[in-house]
């Protein structure tokens, strides 16, 4: 009789992506006879060789594994960084630089015509024992997928939340072996690719939070919209970008500053939104505990402003980091619906005084209990992260319809909240911003959105210099020149 595995559905049966077991991964490599390389690992074993040694046929892809573990052997190899450290995104690209060249060395291509090499390396820390600092490192590959092709590049950095060394070695290895077997096979779909370096892992293990993509193969690939998709699969909680537009690592810029944040839709960014930014950041300087040379200034967009219909309009994303790079900000994207997360967010990474700017609608909402049903301690609880860390609120005013400007001493929270925003207000935790252009009060983005989309006259005015330029000239946001054409 046929042994015949029927493929069975039954009712109710839910679709299941399969995927592929860990040493299914390293062995479908492990055979493939023109995949060839070296593992260079640092800090937390050699987890991810490991796998391709047990899976079988190894000989056939390793060329060499090693681990300079000690300082001076590494120093030796990889040469002495600047600032004396080792976990970091320079030290790992001299790793792949290092072996790669290595590889070219000493094998050579007239014995080895269809050999497709890779390097694969990270340099990593694992939890300490006071169990004070979880641990992080940067892992990164560089690899060909043609034997006359240059090379190409996949670095990303990571955050360990498992509170065990032994755990955190196995979760590094897991995510080795993926992201070597995504680089090979997944590299013509990087959102893909993303997805599947949790394959085997949970989101509870380890963070994903900064990932670039370079060489032949990814150079179409915008690493800010890679970004975003850590963002938005719930892989890190925010990603950075610095005025060049390029990625940069959170840990890295927050580190011990004292950070000014500015949240908003900015779509577009208009004159209202630089004048809080300027005369927040003036009086911001202005605090005894701030450092000029030491502060950072955050524009801060939430994933929640980016959905369009239940999805998340990517090129809309795309138009306004741009825009608000162009005007030399650092731009923040995060899935922080409330205030009080993102300055929690911050405190990871700093002790110093923090300023957060928004406009009365906002402060008066962030008074509203519905946001915080989800908190065991309610609004108490919220506030008591809000407020408890050294952070003041710089307050725009707002003109309502009655031409009445409204400020932090006439402005209206719900009765119950009524005592609880004196108490901060008299505290001098929220601040008004008194030296503003009152002709700016009647600048609104979703406004200037209309006038856009509409081909109105006149929006270019209500922006920033230069910003119109860009829209007109990439057609941001609806603009469409035929619109203004005809009204004229």
């Amino acid at each position: 009789m046929d042994n015949i595995v029927s493929n069975i559905k039954l009712k109710g049966d839910k679709a299941i992506e399969s995927v592929p077991a860990i040493k299914d991964k390293a062995l479908r490599i492990n055979l493939n006879e023109n995949i060839y390389g070296t593992f260079a690992e640092i800090g937390a074993g050699q987890e991810t060789v490991r796998h391709f040694f047990r899976a079988g046929g190894s000989s056939g892809t390793i060329a060499k594994a090693m681990s300079a573990y000690d300082k001076d052997f590494s120093d030796a190899i990889y040469g002495v960084e600047d600032d004396g450290r080792y976990v970091t995104e320079s030290r790992l690209k001299k790793m792949l630089n290092h072996e790669v060249e290595l590889i070219e060395k000493r094998l050579k291509r007239d014995k080895h015509p269809n050999k497709m090499f890779f390097s694969f390396a990270n340099t990593v820390a694992t939890i300490d024992f006071a169990k004070q600092f979880k641990g992080h490192g940067w892992v990164g590959i560089k690899y060909q997928v043609e034997p006359d092709e240059d090379y190409n590049e996949i670095i990303l950095h990571i955050r360990f939340k498992e509170s065990d060394a032994r755990l955190q070695q196995e979760t590094l290895g897991v995510l080795g072996v993926n992201l070597i077997y995504g680089a090979f096979y997944k590299y013509n779909d990087p959102k893909k690719l993303l997805r599947y370096l949790y394959d085997h892992l949970d989101k509870d293990q380890l963070e994903i939070d900064t990932i670039n993509f370079s060489g032949p193969r990814f150079a179409n690939v915008d690493n800010r919209l890679m970004s975003l998709q850590l963002v938005k699969n719930g892989m890190t909680e925010a990603v950075m970008f610095g005025p060049d537009g390029k990625n940069i690592l959170p840990a890295a810029i927050l580190y011990k500053k004292n950070i000014l944040a500015i949240r908003g839709s900015f779509r577009p960014v208009t004159q209202v939104n630089m004048d809080m930014y300027e005369k927040s950041l003036k009086m911001f300087l202005e605090e005894s505990k701030v450092d000029k040379d030491n502060t950072l200034v955050v524009f801060e967009i939430t994933l929640s402003n980016l959905r369009s219909e239940g999805e998340i309009d990517e090129r809309d994303f795309m138009d306004r980091a741009e825009l608000l790079c162009s005007l030399g900000q650092t731009v923040m994207i995060s899935n922080f619906q409330e205030y009080y997360r993102v300055v929690e967010y911050f405190s990871n990474y700093t002790k110093a005084r923090m300023g957060l700017v928004m406009g009365v609608n906002n402060l008066v909402d962030i008074f509203d209990e519905k946001y915080y049903r989800h908190l065991s301690g309610g609004i108490l609880e919220a506030f008591g992260k809000l407020f408890y860390r050294d952070l003041k609120v710089f307050l725009y005013p707002m003109e309502d319809e009655n031409g009445e400007i409204i400020t932090s001493q006439n402005l209206k929270v719900h009765p119950r909240m009524k005592e609880l925003y004196k108490f901060f207000a008299y505290n001098g935790k929220v601040v008004d911003i008194t030296d503003f252009d009152k002709d700016h009060l009647k600048i609104f983005s979703r406004e200037v959105l209309k006038m856009i989309n509409n081909g109105t006259p006149g929006w270019e005015k209500l922006l920033p210099k230069g910003i119109s330029d860009i829209i007109k000239q990439h057609q941001l946001f609806g603009y469409d020149p035929n619109k203004v054409l005809e009204k004229a």
